[in-house]
């Protein structure tokens, strides 16, 4: 919904909030509060924290039904309160609140129908987290610029509504963290430079979460906290299940763009995925059911991964995904990787295009845990092994047929042991074991 300032202005009789354009200098700027003619001040550049001013504001324009807008210029404030059908907009993106000290500048629990918009909130490393909400139902924050805060841009704890047109960047841990959401999308939003991860999607336990991630930009997150995963992704889906991640662009991250964990009836789809330290598509641990198709991958340790049978991890589709430019970490002592597509257990692989592999264009099973895998009508090129193939005595059965692999330089088909190729080319005739099965591939 857009609001009309003239408009808004023209029709308020009694209590409106125009607290109208005032330069950068230090000088007040009234709005009408009350019938008797009362007025507030708020003072654009001065460093004294106006929150007791603007809180005022928020209070009886909750009282009126009516919105808050504010003026151009820059204001510092702190741990204001939004209250129930608050609207906070700003004016047209030249309005600046400045954290003061406190935990944050803007919260809100237990209400509903909140409009943040067209306001540029600078954490200034004052704030752990810019923006919380709990709670709360129906809230948009649309179109805007966040900078600066120690912790979380944006923290939005069971809640509902939408996340859109958000520039975030310089942020301490992470984006946008989203915690037992209860319909919530996120889109559009353009997140640069965190330090963990730019967007969690998280439940504090496994459950249905259905948030909606998609035409984000995400780029440049670190893993400043450290760990083997859980930081240093552009989006991070934990315990959440039935998640759609669709359509985003994300570079430059310490490890992957998608990373799932525990998380049943994920969607990846459609993302464009370039620079990753890691896995750039990660299913992993105790999740049912992944679906991961049509994105493009390139440059990472590994393309894609669907894994950890071992904790329950398993029942995936890996459709159309195009992956390239996959390069071994030497420097790990063990988690090299190089591998364009793994997969572990009760699976379909078909119709990828693979490219550039330095371990292994597509990786079936680890040890004893493989299961019902399926690939077929997969192209890969330039692998040093074209598919590797558990051997493990206790492995389950694994169907290989019509894909075409090109310039694979150390076989096309081989057996391994967690990741060690033993054994002859398998492509060159037909295998028909008890579990395996490889026919109609052709190498070249």
């Amino acid at each position: 919904m857009d609001f009309n300032r003239r408009a808004v202005l023209a029709t308020s009789t009694g209590l409106a909030f125009a607290l109208g354009a005032t330069s950068v200098a230090a000088r007040p700027t009234q709005a009408a509060a009350v019938d008797d003619g009362s007025a507030l001040k708020l003072r654009s550049g001065s460093a004294r924290d106006q929150a007791a001013v603007l809180q005022d504001a928020i209070d009886v324009a909750y009282a009126a039904g009516r919105p808050v807008l504010l003026p151009a210029g820059r204001f510092v404030v702190g741990g204001l309160e939004l209250r129930d059908g608050t609207r906070l907009i700003g004016a047209h993106g030249t309005t600046a609140l400045v954290g003061a000290n406190a935990e944050s500048i803007i919260s809100a629990r237990n209400v509903s129908n909140i409009v943040i918009e067209g306001i540029r909130l600078e954490g200034s490393g004052q704030v752990q987290h810019v923006v919380s909400l709990e709670d709360c139902q129906n809230i948009r924050l649309e179109n805007l610029e966040i900078q600066g805060a120690s912790g979380s841009a944006l923290r939005v704890r069971a809640c509902a509504g939408r996340i859109e047109g958000c520039m975030i960047s310089e942020i301490g841990a992470v984006g946008i963290f989203a915690l037992d959401s209860a319909g919530l999308e996120i889109t559009r939003n353009t997140i640069a430079h965190c330090g963990n991860n730019g967007i969690q999607v998280w439940r504090s336990h496994a459950g249905d979460d259905s948030t909606m991630v998609s035409g984000n930009r995400i780029s440049h997150v670190t893993a400043r906290d450290g760990g083997d995963g859980p930081n240093g992704n552009g989006i991070n889906v934990f315990r959440a299940n039935n998640v759609t991640v669709a359509n985003n662009k994300i570079s430059d991250c310490a490890f992957s763009a998608v990373r799932g964990n525990a998380a049943s009836n994920i969607q990846i789809v459609g993302n464009t995925c370039q620079r990753l330290g890691e896995v750039a598509l990660y299913a992993e641990f105790g999740f049912e059911g992944a679906v991961i198709s049509q994105n493009l991958v390139d440059t990472a340790a590994t393309g894609i991964a669907v894994t950890n049978f071992n904790e329950g991890g398993r029942l995936a589709v890996v459709q159309g995904n195009l992956v390239r430019n996959l390069f071994r970490r030497e420097h790990e002592p063990v988690d090299k990787r190089g591998e364009g597509i793994t997969v572990e257990a009760d699976a379909t692989v078909t119709g990828n295009t693979i490219e550039e592999a330095a371990t292994a264009g597509l990786a079936i099973g680890w040890g004893a845990y493989m299961r019902n895998v399926s690939a077929t009508g997969n192209v890969i090129r330039e692998a040093s092994v074209g598919i590797m193939i558990s051997a493990d005595k206790d492995a389950g059965a694994c169907l290989v047929s019509g894909n075409m692999i090109s310039g694979s330089r150390n076989g096309a088909i081989r057996a391994m042991d967690h990741g060690r190729v033993i054994g002859p080319d398998l492509s060159t005739t037909t295998t028909q074991t008890g579990r395996v099965s490889i026919f109609g591939n052709l190498a070249v």
